[in-house]
């Protein structure tokens, strides 16, 4: 069975009441609950995170890595500031989707950069909290198809 976990980081918990127009009305309690369904469909184990502090998130990435769990984050600010996150990523050798609710390239510069996009297998912004439903559907097959080289070696 292959694993799954959802990290959020720095407020991510007001999802659905900051910045509506920016962020929509979802709360992060829906998108949870959404992908525990798609989670259990999909016989995959979902664990599903959120963080104000960035080196709880470290934590958790190194975690999930190590593991061998995917990894879909959202680490909100983190992304354009930290260092730590991009280096504890690649560290464990994660296979990792970076997530975007809004999309991050139309709004102010500085959040244009991401340390995190160059150590991901991809990156998804602007689609709202169903970005966290396609980094869901991009990252399961590319976990299996892991698991099944790692089976066949």
């Amino acid at each position: 069975m292959v694993a799954v976990h959802v990290l959020n980081g720095p407020n991510l918990n007001l999802l659905g009441t900051r910045e509506p127009g920016t962020y929509g009305s979802v709360t992060l309690a829906d998108v949870e609950e959404r992908l525990k369904a798609r989670a259990a469909a999909a016989g995959v184990d979902l664990t599903f995170r959120q963080t104000n502090f960035e080196g709880e998130l470290v934590t958790h990435i190194q975690q999930a890595g190590l593991a061998g769990a995917g990894i879909v984050i959202n680490a909100g600010a983190y992304t354009h500031t930290s260092v730590a996150i991009r280096d504890a990523i690649k560290g464990v050798d994660a296979l990792a989707i970076e997530l975007h609710v809004s999309n991050v390239h139309a709004r102010e510069e500085f959040r244009h950069h991401s340390y995190m996009a160059p150590v991901c297998v991809g990156v998804i912004c602007g689609f709202g909290a169903a970005g966290y439903d396609l980094a869901f559907d991009a990252i399961v097959p590319l976990l299996q198809k892991r698991a099944a080289a790692k089976s066949a070696a």
